[in-house]
């Protein structure tokens, strides 16, 4: 049995260390998981490659309830996937890993490379930051793949801003996560017009495109998924292009400071820049932990799961867990040489297909290459004096100043 913290709970604690909550309160306890209360209400959060297998892996868990409203409206919403399990979580990520796997990650690579290009190049002047100009080109990016038409500049403003709240904000409670809900809200209503339109041919995508292949998806009756369901599907889709911001500044936070890895990138084997971004995506703060509810009993490492017992897997922590990552501080891309990337779990575990890992692991490896790419074709650097500390008790975490860049 995992001990009980003595504290009645444990919601400031997790709040003020954030991404090292968990490990730290396992390492001082010397285990793998503990129990404590957060917002009141008993978990158990657990740690390691073990603890990330026995989580994804077996249709032991499922999302119901698992996380808080606050951050499940703006990441997910009723109907997602996410939300799904068995025979429909299956039906349902099949149509997600057909666009996001087998070109399609690499179309979506190809755009970015050339929208943050032609950016670039409209900057050479002077300085930008990189943090705020990356959502609405990763944004461009995303409508470009998705197959959704040009749309003014006012909305694609709108939309930009609405799909990077959501990723913002999704660590926020109190009144700003209840204006980024309702913007999330905004988002769906115009992604169910354009699923309605496409149904009725007013908008006819190309035929590949994710906008297409969203409005034919159907559920298990047979039938067309409700407009409100495709519309969050789609936005689940355009969403996390725009959170690939992190991944690319903390790429470049790593190249800015290993001038040997620019040469090397810059002349290497195009394994080289996988490798990097693999190394970006395990050491990167994306988003701490992951949280489920248990299906059915079961006992692992001495301790019983009892039926729907709320379960906190540590991300952050098992992604610098010494025994799957030698010198887990060290920025070493040469370790996937030999070490394997299905190990990083910022994405998730277990099996793409089958379990609740994320479809867009390599179209978001992608993104980061094609950034790493730019960047070493560009002559840039950061901009010095500036804050280049991550506040990791900021859910999802970033680098202070944004990650200041200017071009000589």
């Amino acid at each position: 049995m995992f001990p009980m913290l003595s504290t009645p709970d444990s919601s400031l604690a997790f709040v003020a260390d954030g991404y090292h909550y968990i490990s730290r309160t396992c390492d001082r306890l010397g285990t793998d998981g503990f129990r404590t209360r957060l917002m009141g209400r008993p978990i158990t959060c657990i740690r390691g490659g073990e603890a990330a297998r026995i989580f994804y892996e077996g249709d032991r868990f499922d999302r119901e309830g698992a996380m808080p409203a606050s951050t499940f409206h703006l990441l997910q919403d009723e109907g997602s996937v996410q939300t799904l399990e068995g025979a429909a979580h299956r039906q349902r990520k099949a149509g997600f890993l057909a666009l996001l796997t087998g070109g399609g990650e690499n179309r979506m690579g190809e755009i970015f490379e050339e929208e943050l290009a032609a950016a670039l190049a409209r900057r050479r002047d002077g300085s930008i930051v990189l943090h705020d100009e990356l959502g609405p080109i990763l944004a461009r990016t995303a409508f470009r793949w998705a197959g959704i038409p040009d749309p003014d500049r006012e909305v694609f403003r709108a939309r930009a801003s609405e799909l990077a709240a959501m990723v913002e904000r999704a660590g926020s409670f109190g009144p700003v996560n209840w204006a980024a809900r309702l913007r999330r809200h905004r988002t769906e209503r115009w992604a169910a017009e354009l699923i309605v339109a496409v149904r009725d041919g007013r908008i006819v995508p190309p035929v590949q495109s994710p906008l297409a292949a969203v409005a034919r998806w159907i559920g298990d009756d047979g039938s067309p998924l409700p407009a409100a369901v495709a519309a969050v599907e789609l936005v689940n889709l355009l969403r996390p292009i725009v959170a690939v911001v992190r991944f690319v500044e903390f790429a470049l936070l790593a190249l800015a400071s290993r001038p040997e890895a620019r040469a090397r990138l810059a002349g290497g084997r195009p394994r080289d820049l996988t490798d990097f971004a693999n190394e970006v995506r395990r050491r990167t703060p994306f988003f701490p932990v992951i949280a489920g509810r248990v299906r059915r009993p079961f006992t692992w490492s001495g301790h019983e799961f009892a039926h729907r017992d709320w379960v906190m897997l540590d991300i952050y922590g098992t992604n610098h867990d010494p025994r799957l990552w030698p010198e887990p501080e060290r920025f070493w891309p040469e370790r996937f040489e030999t070490a394997d990337p299905r190990h990083i779990v910022a994405q998730g575990a277990g099996r793409v297909a089958e379990d609740h890992r994320c479809p867009g692991e390599s179209a978001t490896n992608r993104l980061i290459e094609a950034g790493l790419r730019v960047f070493l074709r560009s002559p840039w650097q950061l901009v010095p004096g500036q804050d280049l500390r991550v506040t990791y008790s900021r859910m999802p975490a970033k680098v202070r100043s944004g990650l200041r860049v200017s071009f000589r």
